[in-house]
């Protein structure tokens, strides 16, 4: 995601205001740790607009489903959860507010489906690639989850498009109610259909990162996907409106960024920040880094994996990886420091699968 320029308006609108909110979500009193759910280390696979330069096949997921020992005797497991969202098409329309001034419609919902569920990419490739990985670090522990986006019904959209012959109106929360429960069978019965070995539908991802055009209603949806035993998951940015009612709103796990990578005038205490406020209100932690990390800022990366080591969250929570496009890929097949840095981070996350074994 072009997280950047977003970021840089919204954090300096907010570095002058302060948080006077209490906690409110049930945490423990001895720690605020979110509890640990269904996935441990969750990473974001952005994958679907024609702007993309990755394609996700099987050579591409191969160092985010294994990290091969350096000894080059076999390897080891890596992220047990797989994010797939996009922001906007790459032409025209975006799928959440604020990302371009057309908004998605119908046949564009569709249109990602259809290339998640694409012969050789995406999550059929990812599929394919743990499959062949088997030969490599044995028998997988368990089926990796797969999370799916939901797009924002926009508000005011009024061309969305038909649904048993009615035409949405997004300007009336039941229309848009409507459009997120078809689109949430819509995306189950092709999951189904695709008959995949490894994988698994775990849950679904509100792709809009604050709460502001769809508080009223986002409860309906979690109320809905709860029906079918699935999990809904939330990513909200640092402080953004509603990220301390998460669990009000029906999340059942939400990630806070500290969107410190991003912004070079953000100090390195911004992660100690967040994590203070994650504890605070029940929430677990997304780690963030693009392809910089290969050039100008690597120390920012670093900064991430020493916050997270200081404050614990990797030995008490589950984490979220923000990687821009395929940063994580270019990481292992960059120089010699750049490797160094890949294995620091896959090292970590193979204590934390093992651990849950």
């Amino acid at each position: 995601m072009n997280r950047i320029l977003i970021y840089t308006v919204i954090l300096f609108c907010l570095s002058s205001c302060s948080s006077s909110q209490k906690a409110t979500t049930d945490q423990t009193e001895s720690e605020g740790y979110a509890p640990k759910g269904s996935i441990r280390d969750l990473v974001l696979i952005y994958d679907g607009g024609t702007h993309r330069r990755e394609v996700w096949n099987e050579e591409l997921f191969q160092p985010y489903v294994y990290a091969p020992r350096p000894d080059g005797k076999g390897g080891d497991w890596l992220f047990d959860g797989f994010l797939f969202l996009e922001i906007y098409d790459g032409n025209r329309c975006g799928f959440a507010s604020g990302y371009r001034p057309t908004p998605a419609t119908k046949e564009d919902w569709i249109m990602l489906i259809d290339k998640y569920f694409t012969s050789g990419k995406s999550i059929c490739a990812l599929n394919d690639c743990i499959e062949n990985s088997k030969s490599i670090c044995g028998k997988l522990p368990k089926k990796r989850k797969i999370v799916l986006s939901l797009p924002e019904p926009i508000p005011n959209q009024k061309n969305w498009g038909e649904l048993d012959g009615k035409k949405l109106d997004f300007s009336n929360d039941e229309d848009r109610i409507t459009a997120c429960k078809w689109y949430i069978d819509f995306i189950t019965e092709r999951f189904k259909k695709a008959h995949l070995k490894n994988v698994e539908l775990a849950g679904f991802y509100w792709l809009a990162e604050e709460a502001t055009h769809t508080r009223t209603f986002v409860k309906h949806i979690a109320d809905y996907i709860h029906e079918d035993k699935q999990s809904f998951y939330w990513i909200p940015y640092f402080k953004s409106d509603g990220y301390t009612t998460w669990k009000k709103l029906g999340f059942d796990k939400a990630y806070l960024q500290p969107n410190h990578f991003f912004n070079l005038n953000i100090p390195d205490s911004r992660i100690d920040d967040a994590c203070k406020l994650a504890w605070q209100y029940g929430m677990s932690m997304e780690c963030e880094f693009d392809e910089r990390a290969l050039t100008d800022r690597a120390s920012r990366m670093k900064a991430y994996l020493d916050g997270f080591e200081r404050n614990q969250v990797f030995e008490k929570t589950d984490v979220a990886y923000y990687q821009g496009g395929s940063a994580f890929y270019a990481l292992r097949n960059g120089s010699e420091q750049e490797v160094a840095l890949y294995y620091r981070l896959a090292n970590i996350i193979i204590k934390r699968q093992k651990a849950r074994r």
